[in-house]
């Protein structure tokens, strides 16, 4: 089990209050993902009766996992990508625990390099955790970095890296792109490229794309606020058992209805400040409606939806206006032989056209080890978080040979077997778009929007901010009904600078 950092409360429970909801409390949750399965599971919890609905035929959204027979008859479980469980994913984690209270199926990955064709590679772990320490640390021992880059830096911006402060960082970087602030900090290309561009991109987004003001909130969040640095763990088996199953399974223990291949078709209001789901077959009627999809799903939910556009228009106007990052393309290949033994089981890529990670999934989880040390192969895992590719199997060409540029003893190694995806379901936080973000409640009586394209209105990231949204969401219905919120836990909100800096330019 890997160790808890130190936190805070952002969102205290109230002992005053009832823990319960009242009898006959009930809601509808659309959407099975990470922010869906945590409203279901918070508000399950406290008695209320939910319907948990899923179009996918299995829960977990973008972090789901289905079942594939490769062509040697073994079955392995593939998913959309690999995703890291930071340690300061605290609500996340939280809901984890419900189905392991001692996180046992998580397990620390060693190292996070950066790797280049054309420089060495920078590892961002086992840094100190307090800032300016970290930062400093950083510059010190990093090959594209040292003391001449820290002191040639132009140490105003430099010093933005420390300030966060959600208020005064939106209002001064929110418009500017993230490119010309990483440009405007002086700094080398190479340091430029293997720090700064390789983390923007891990956000599905080119850093031409996404605003200074997440990249100054998310460096903080990931890095300099974070107690355990950039160090994470992964789950040792696939999200399918590790998970998704278990979390069903306590959500029906709970007597929740989970229902998966289960579409929401349309919403409409219905009598009583009530809502209406409309399904292939059947119709749901609740009075709490929580609509925890991806942002296109919601998109499209919402355009299918006229009655409801005309009862929540703020909700309709800006579901229809959502930014979509570009597609993000995996693809899992079965070699067969092993890679060199000192690879990182993952590596972020920079400056590459495609690849922007690589992961060796037969050193990180079971059945994939098995079918290693069965085989004498490899099960290799490569991503493109913002691809310009036009189709998958076109991103899988390009990212094969780049990965045979970077890892030479995999040119010659044959694809036993190759799964190829692409989709674009992720959200993006382009320059300028703050202001039109989701909230979690605000749009309208009786409806609640989760997911990690909302804003929580605390410092959260990617998995943390799914959960988050689901949480607050989960709260807001409690609110509603006389019961107490359920405690929300985070890190450090603002940068060691905050306050000091001017707030106008």
């Amino acid at each position: 089990m890997s160790r808890e950092p130190r936190t805070r409360v952002l969102v205290p429970a109230d002992p005053a209050r009832p823990r319960e909801a009242p009898p006959g409390t009930e809601a509808v949750v659309v959407g099975g993902g990470i922010a869906g399965v945590s409203a279901a599971v918070v508000l399950a919890e406290r008695g209320v009766s939910v319907t948990l609905l899923e179009a996918a035929p299995t829960l977990g959204g973008r972090l789901g996992a289905w079942p594939h027979t490769l062509p040697d008859g073994t079955e392995q479980v593939v998913e959309h990508g690999f995703h890291a469980f930071f340690r300061h994913y605290h609500t996340w984690r939280a809901v984890l625990r419900r189905i392991d209270p001692e996180l046992g199926f998580l397990r620390p990955v060693p190292g996070y390099p950066v790797i280049s064709r054309d420089w060495p590679a920078e590892d961002l772990t086992d840094l100190p955790a307090a800032p300016p320490l970290n930062l400093v640390a950083l510059f010190a021992r990093s090959p594209s970095l040292g003391l001449r880059d820290l002191l040639g830096s132009r140490t105003a911006l430099a010093a933005e890296l420390l300030a966060y402060d959600r208020r005064r960082t939106t209002e001064r970087f929110d418009h500017v792109p993230a490119a010309r602030f990483l440009a405007s900090l002086g700094l080398s290309d190479r340091a430029q490229a293997m720090l700064f561009e390789a983390f923007a991109r891990s956000f599905f987004a080119d850093p031409g794309a996404l605003s200074a003001a997440e990249l100054i909130a998310m460096f903080h969040y990931y890095f300099l606020g974070n107690p355990h640095g950039i160090g994470f763990d992964a789950p040792d088996t696939d999200h399918r058992s590790a998970i998704w199953e278990p979390l069903a399974a306590h959500l029906e223990k709970l007597g929740a209805q989970v229902r998966t291949a289960t579409p929401a078709r349309a919403i409409a209001p219905a009598a009583g400040h009530g809502w209406r789901v409309e399904l292939d077959d059947d119709a749901l009627h609740t009075h709490h409606l929580v609509l925890a999809t991806d942002p296109p799903a919601l998109r499209a939910l919402l355009a299918a939806s006229p009655e409801a556009a005309a009862a929540v228009p703020r909700l309709a106007a800006k579901a229809s206006a959502i930014p979509v990052a570009p597609p993000f393309a995996v693809t899992r290949l079965w070699l067969d032989r092993d890679v060199r033994a000192d690879r990182a089981t993952f590596s972020a890529v920079s400056r590459e056209r495609t690849l922007d990670s690589i992961t060796v999934y037969s050193r990180l989880e079971e059945p994939s080890l098995r079918w290693a040390a069965r085989t004498g192969g490899s099960v290799v895992e490569l991503h493109s978080y913002a691809c310009t590719a036009p189709d998958a199997a076109t991103a899988a060409a390009r990212m094969r040979e780049e990965l045979a540029a970077l890892w030479p003893e995999t040119a010659a190694a044959r694809v036993v077997h190759e799964v190829a995806r692409m989709e674009a379901t992720a959200p993006t936080f382009p320059p300028g778009g703050a202001a039109a973000r989701l909230t979690v409640t605000g749009e309208g009586r009786g409806v609640r929007v989760a997911g990690d394209h909302v804003d929580t209105g605390f410092l959260t990231g990617l998995m943390e901010r799914a959960a988050v949204s689901g949480v607050l969401a989960a709260n807001d219905v409690l609110a509603e009904v006389g019961a107490g919120p359920e405690e929300i836990r985070g890190g450090p909100q603002r940068g060691l600078l905050a306050g000091l800096l001017p707030r106008s330019r």
